[in-house]
């Protein structure tokens, strides 16, 4: 999808919310960030199991399919993946659900789980530290631990894919 047509495809929170009992509101964040706090009636679908067939029969009756995720990085993936299959009116909204937040709209809050991005964070910090500790007291090969986390953190910011990302999201915690 260009950039041109996902810029049409967006909608606003505050759309989002008056066409709230005609959409179907599709999270595709992960189950431990929708738990924290997710949009009243949305459907929780993560995006590394995204199955367009799936959502196809959850769209079914509903004039809309409104993605949403937490900034909207990962609802324009999702917009993607989707894009080929017959849903009512495809639309990502704008800013995710930090605007809708900001936008001061009603959220349905439960516990409140460790961000993805706060453990990818405390497991790379652990890695290289635990790189430099090994190279210094064990063996100095160990301090390859440490280039090769800041090498996956490097590549993770020039493609926006975070594969230390992607396998946390996976644990068992996250589900």
């Amino acid at each position: 999808m260009t950039s041109a047509e996902l810029k049409t495809n967006r909608i606003s929170p505050a759309e989002a919310q008056q066409n709230q009992s005609a959409a179907l509101l599709l999270d595709v964040r992960t189950p431990a960030e929708f738990e924290e706090a997710h949009i009243s009636g949305s459907v929780l679908h993560p995006l590394g199991r995204l199955d367009p067939m799936e959502v196809e029969k959850r769209a079914a009756g509903k004039t809309q399919c409104v993605i949403i995720c937490q900034s909207g990085r990962r609802a324009a993936q999702a917009a993607e993946k989707l894009r080929m299959s017959p849903l009512p009116d495809l639309r990502v909204m704008e800013g995710g659900l930090a605007a809708w937040e900001a936008a001061g709209l009603p959220l349905a809050r439960g516990q409140k789980m460790m961000s993805l991005e706060r453990q990818v964070r405390i497991a790379a910090g652990a890695l290289v530290l635990a790189g430099a500790l090994l190279g210094y007291f064990v063996n100095p090969s160990w301090i390859a631990l440490s280039g090769f986390v800041g090498a996956g953190l490097i590549f993770a910011g020039i493609t926006d894919t975070c594969g230390m990302g992607m396998l946390l999201a996976r644990m068992p915690w996250n589900n």
